[in-house]
């Protein structure tokens, strides 16, 4: 049966038609200085790097999911890349970093339809390269952070609400997010809390909505009959992982936002970190009794990779090797402890990135050396015990919007559409009853589930 729906495309062909109106009259956008040719080439570089990381993030969820829902969870990453496309050049960006209202949200109309976005510098965002690449480099950062969030509902949730939800999510709490946190007048920002790359806005954000969005779907069928959980395709996993740790070194090192020491530094310990807990997951799971798995050790690296997102332009290689191990072993035990509860996180959403994100955030605070602070942060003059404190309240404040709020947005979603598959529907699989597709019917996967052995816990 057909579902037709013609909303979506009448409100793209809106947003072709807002795009050929007049511009609307803007504040006048202040210059910075003159333009770097180093730093130009390299920001281009570094937004094509995260923009890799959506695409491996496909891969490095898709295979984690059953046969089934391979498809469903590799396009739900991928049509981040238009549907927030969208959405930012409209109005997130403008709500992100527009002129600051009382330091909570940008006023929508600073860059509206991205107005004002030119080839000239900014004195505060971009001071030596053109707005337009800082834009586009934040826009990488709007698109992963709600496809990170899917491996939390994955294998249940209805396509049409997910879009409508991510966009909400995108609006209504990445942006003021970004705001608060790296607008030069952002109330977190101004209480000196440091984020160099993303640990608070990106990572802490998708966690607490994935465990908003586990919570309100509720469990699936197989985790009802405490079935297993077979991963799809490991090799997936792998390149998903390779991927993202690739695309990393443009989401922290180009978080320095030119070519210089800081971002040679966010390269250096971005890698040191994902090594460290690349191993300390693969090793304490051997301590623990369990075979070091592929699985396990992709999960490890990019565990690494999100604790040293908010640190790694603030600290040096050697306190990378304690927060990556650390964050292996936290986000470990959390994933343990979730296999025990009743909590069905698919894809351990929250204790990988939230966890991980907060233990970066809180690690962040207690390494950050005061001598690498020239990103545009000041320590607190007093020491290291006010920027801990600093982040401990920043810390509340952002688990309690991206959690609460995720929660009200899902409920408004609901209301419009429903979130869930209907039972029959997640028996089937989405990939068939969403989309109409099959992984296996493109010959990616021999043989189907049913010939596939159960491949050993590695989480538990």
């Amino acid at each position: 049966m057909k579902r037709s729906s013609p909303i979506p495309f009448i409100l793209l062909t809106l947003v072709a038609i807002l795009a050929m109106l007049p511009k609307l009259k803007s504040a006048e956008i202040p210059s910075g200085g003159p333009i770097n040719s180093g730093d130009v080439a390299w920001m281009i570089t570094a937004s094509a790097f995260v923009l890799l990381m959506t695409p491996g993030l496909s891969f490095f969820y898709g295979g984690m999911v059953g046969f089934k829902n391979v498809v469903s969870t590799m396009l739900q990453s991928m049509v981040a890349l238009g549907l927030i496309t969208m959405v930012w050049i409209i109005v997130g960006y403008s709500l992100a970093f527009g002129d600051s209202i009382s330091g909570f949200i940008g006023n929508p109309l600073t860059f509206f339809m991205f107005d004002g976005v030119s080839d000239k510098t900014h004195p505060d965002l971009a001071p030596t390269i053109p707005l337009i690449i800082f834009a586009l480099f934040q826009l990488k950062f709007a698109i992963i952070t709600p496809a990170l969030i899917t491996g939390s509902f994955a294998e249940r949730v209805r396509f049409s609400s997910y879009m409508l939800f991510i966009v909400l999510f995108s609006v209504f709490i990445y942006s003021p997010l970004a705001h608060w946190t790296w607008h030069p007048k952002g109330f977190l920002r101004v209480m000196g809390v440091l984020d160099f790359a993303g640990g608070t806005v990106v990572h802490m954000s998708a966690g607490w909505a994935a465990l908003a969005g586990a919570l309100f779907l509720g469990r699936r069928k197989i985790h009802l009959d405490n079935l297993n959980h077979s991963p799809a395709n490991i090799p997936f996993v792998l390149l998903g992982t390779g991927l993202l740790w690739f695309g990393w070194f443009g989401f922290n090192a180009g978080s320095a936002l030119a070519a210089n020491g800081t971002a040679t530094l966010a390269f250096a310990t971005t890698n040191t970190a994902s090594a460290a807990a690349m191993l300390g997951w693969m090793f304490f799971d051997w301590l623990r009794g369990n075979k070091p798995t592929a699985l396990g050790a992709c999960i490890g690296a990019v565990v690494g990779l999100v604790a040293i997102t908010p640190a790694a332009g603030y600290v040096t290689v050697r306190e990378s090797i304690v927060i990556g191990l650390v964050a292996s072993v936290v986000s470990n035990l959390a994933v343990h402890l979730r296999t025990k509860s009743t909590l069905d996180d698919t894809l351990d959403v929250f204790p990988c990135h939230g966890v991980g994100g907060m233990v970066g955030m809180v690690a962040t605070a207690v390494f950050a050396d005061k001598g690498l602070l020239d990103y545009g942060f000041k320590a607190p003059a007093e020491g290291q015990m006010p920027l801990i404190f600093s982040h401990l309240i920043a810390l509340v404040i952002v688990s309690a919007f991206a959690f609460f709020g995720s929660l009200l947005l899902l409920k408004i979603t609901d209301m419009i559409i429903p979130l869930r598959v209907p039972a029959d529907e997640e028996q089937e699989g989405l990939d068939l009853s969403q989309h109409g597709e099959s992984a296996l019917d493109q010959g990616l996967f021999n043989g189907t589930a049913s010939h596939k052995p159960a491949v050993q816990e590695t989480l538990a």
